[in-house]
């Protein structure tokens, strides 16, 4: 049966991509947008858009009146900043919106959080068993754990039929942040391999992660429980990097000297914590997060996606690059920047 959709976070990357497959499918979709925010290509798709801010209850109540499921991939991302503004949008906004949907009657509540709720260690199938440290090393991952507590809390005492995702590295067309971040270093030749680049990356391709959360919202047994959410494939840091200098026409990164990591960790520790000492806006060229993202072990497994939803990730990391990569050169097309 079709479904009335709440979809946050539908004028960023993955929210874009679940609201397209939603109405492609018949559902009836509303997104919630901030005031100012461009939502000319959701009008195209005849989405209905609500204007308010999650941080705001007051302009969350109308955005959820008649829906019967709520997709929340909204969230503030990044390496750096204080916890409470993490807190403030991810945590409080999520808390906003659980609120305006009790009493209603909901059919699902899919969160879309990330498998960075693990610990910040090498990961070899890690699945869903794995307890949560209370302690994160930055405020991003930190108020994930926390929406992720809040969210089940409220299936436990409230009812709520809330379904929680773990995607990995979320990769694909119309990526306008990560994946240009990353040509942009390789282009400044700043990226060199840890560990030489052997260890697991957890790569996503956004219209398998879309493909879950459908299945979230369609399957009684998701009610309640927490799925990791891969490509199902082993890709290697290597593989992720020479793949995308390959595709843009870029070198590729330096194979030499190698980054120990026991090296680099020294290293962010020292420079997160001579930013932090100085209160810079920005983070320094190292961090704890990314060299995580770099340099650790990052293999998930998503067995129980595969039996309880009937997950089977449709595309693989060789065309999901390809797509990727021709949607960022069509974004460049006539800038001049390399790999346009």
């Amino acid at each position: 049966m079709p479904h009335t959709v709440l979809v946050t976070g539908a004028t960023g990357f993955v929210g874009s991509h679940v609201a397209e497959a939603l109405v492609a499918r018949g559902d009836t979709v509303r997104v919630l947008a901030r005031p100012g925010a461009d939502t000319a290509a959701l009008e195209k798709l005849g989405v209905t858009v609500v204007r308010g801010d999650l941080a705001d209850p007051a302009s969350v109540k109308p955005a959820v009146e008649g829906v019967d499921v709520v997709v929340h991939a909204a969230a503030k991302v990044g390496d750096w900043g204080p916890l409470d503004d993490y807190r403030r949008v991810n945590v409080e906004g999520l808390r906003a919106l659980l609120d305006a949907t009790l009493g209603r009657s909901l059919h699902r509540f899919v969160h879309v959080s990330t498998l960075g709720v693990y610990e910040a260690r090498h990961h070899y199938q890690t699945d869903e068993s794995e307890p949560l440290p209370d302690k994160h090393i930055d405020g991003y991952t930190q108020s994930k754990v926390e929406t992720e507590r809040l969210a089940l809390q409220y299936h436990r005492k409230q009812q709520v039929p809330v379904t929680i995702l773990r995607p990995g590295f979320v990769y694909g067309p119309r990526d306008r942040t990560l994946l240009p971040r990353i040509a942009k270093r390789l282009a400044e030749g700043s990226v060199m391999y840890i560990a030489r680049g052997r260890y697991a990356m957890n790569t996503t391709y956004v219209g398998n992660l879309v493909d879950a959360i459908l299945l979230a919202i369609d399957s009684p047994a998701a009610v309640g429980e927490i799925f990791n959410v891969t490509d199902g494939e082993h890709v290697t840091k290597r593989r992720f990097f020479e793949a995308l200098a390959d595709g843009l026409g870029l070198k590729r990164p330096k194979k030499f000297p190698p980054v120990p990591v026991w090296l680099a960790r020294i290293l962010a520790n020292w420079r997160e914590s001579k930013f932090r000492r100085e209160n810079r806006p920005h983070p320094p060229r190292i961090t704890q997060a990314q060299l995580k993202f770099a340099g650790l072990n990052l293999d998930f497994s998503i067995a129980k996606a595969r039996t309880k939803l009937g997950y089977s990730p449709r595309v693989l990391f060789d065309e999901g690059m390809r797509r990727a990569i021709e949607s960022y050169k069509q974004s460049l097309s006539g800038t001049g920047v390399p790999g346009a």
